[in-house]
Parts: C-alpha cells; structure tokens; sequence
C-alpha cells in the first residue's frame, strides 16, 4: 500500500461512525454475549497454527463491536465473533483501531454468532449474503424463542468461498469448537444457553465455573486424604490392640 493510499485511507476511517452509543436490545442477548466471551478468555487454548506451533494462538472475541468490511459501506455490527491470529493495537483508542477494520487485521473473523430477539434483523436473510461476502467461516444463528423457524440453533459455514451452507451437526472444525445448548444458571439467571465446548466435545467453562471446579477436586483430594490418614490410624491402633492381647512365651525351665 502507498504512502499516499494509506492517508486516503486514514482520513476516510476518521470519518467513519465506529460507535454510535445504541445500547444492546436486551438483557438475555447481554448476559449471552459475556457468557460467549467470558470462556472463551478464561478457558479455552486454540489449536497452534502451522505456522507457529510452540506459541500460544492470539484471538479476539467479543460483541457488538462494528466489522467494517469495505470504505464505502455501512459495518456489520454481529452480537459476537471470534477472529483467530489478531491482536487487539496497543493504540487502540485510535481511530483506526477502535473497531474490528478487516483491511487493518488483514483477515475477517471466524465466527460471527447473531442472536434473534425478533423478526426484524434478517439474520437468515441479507446477513447469509453479507457475512458470506466478507468470508466469515462460520455464522450462527442462535434463535431462542423461535422467532425466525422451529431451528433454535442453525451453523452455517462458507462453502468454496461464495455462499453458505447449513451443516448437519454443531462443529466448527476449523477454529477446534463446538457449540451445544446448556441448561443451566448463568449470572444468577437460569435459562438455556449456548455454549462452546473443545474439539472433543467437553464444556469450556467460564473462569467462576473453572474456580469451582479445582475447589471441589481439592476438596475431593482433602477428604480422600484425610480419610486415608484416618484408615491408617485406625490400622495403628488395631495392631497395638492385638499386640496387647497375645500372651507373652514363659521360658524354659533351666
């Protein structure tokens, strides 16, 4: 890119809209998004690329944040995605930097998940075409309330390229993920959530959950020791006793 290219450029980000202060529309697709986020940050490790095996794999996840795509066109603004092998600018309150600028990161997200809350966001309509466009891998459709069709939750994934096509299962193999449907009490709030799990299908937890899960294996790990000291004392004890109990051989008589 030429120097003058590069400060057309720069002028015409700053006079981009990257925030317009538009609050999230509820307190599900809220509390959905930071579950999303929260373990992917606390938990989960990506694959090593190819290219750099022995070195943690950065990645961006995170919500309602604008993914400009072209100069000239309005963003897309996804309730969350995931983009592998970028980093967010150490000057990021810099224009440029502020939001996800597909030409600054040099790729397009991974994964982009919407959340229906009603019929109005085409998120099986003019989004297939638009994320499909800018070459996000995967976009997910969670539909909670079955607001758009009887599928709560659709994965499709970008096919030679163009266009998208639903897959038959909940994997995302190129990012090592899968998605799955979770009963169970997020911020105090229970409901059915979505939810990442590894390649293996085992549930990526949020750092609390990952919390409580080494205090009840320490836990487990005490009262197994503890009952083990207290089996061995019993066992000391036993043994004195019977000790105490066989008579004692007499001499013989000189």
């Amino acid at each position: 890119m030429s120097q003058d290219v590069a400060l057309d450029l720069a002028e015409l980000v700053n006079h981009l809209v990257t925030e317009d202060d538009e609050p999230v529309d509820n307190l599900f697709s809220a509390k959905q998004q930071r579950l999303l986020a929260r373990a992917l940050y606390s938990s989960w490790r990506p694959l090593p690329s190819e290219e750099s095996p022995d070195e943690p794999r950065p990645f961006i996840a995170d919500a309602n944040v604008g993914i400009f795509y072209a100069t000239h066109r309005p963003p897309l603004v996804p309730d969350f995605f995931l983009s592998l092998d970028v980093q967010v600018a150490k000057d990021w309150y810099e224009k440029r930097h502020r939001s996800y600028f597909v030409w600054e990161f040099g790729k397009a997200p991974e994964v982009v998940v919407e959340i229906v809350s009603n019929r109005e966001g085409h998120e099986l309509g003019s989004k297939l075409k638009d994320y499909a466009q800018v070459g996000v891998t995967y976009y997910v459709v969670y539909d909670p309330l079955e607001q758009l069709s009887q599928d709560v939750l659709r994965i499709y994934e970008l096919y030679l390229g163009k266009r998208y096509r639903l897959r038959k299962d909940r994997q995302l193999p190129d990012v090592g993920l899968q998605l799955t449907l979770w009963e169970g009490r997020f911020e105090a709030q229970a409901a059915t959530w979505l939810r990442w799990c590894d390649a293996e299908g085992n549930l990526i937890p949020t750092g609390e959950e990952r919390a409580k899960l080494e205090a009840e294996r320490a836990n487990r790990e005490t009262d197994a020791r503890q009952q083990a000291e207290a089996e061995l004392a019993r066992l000391k004890e036993e043994l004195a006793r019977r000790e105490k109990q066989v008579p004692r051989k007499r001499g013989r008589k000189q």
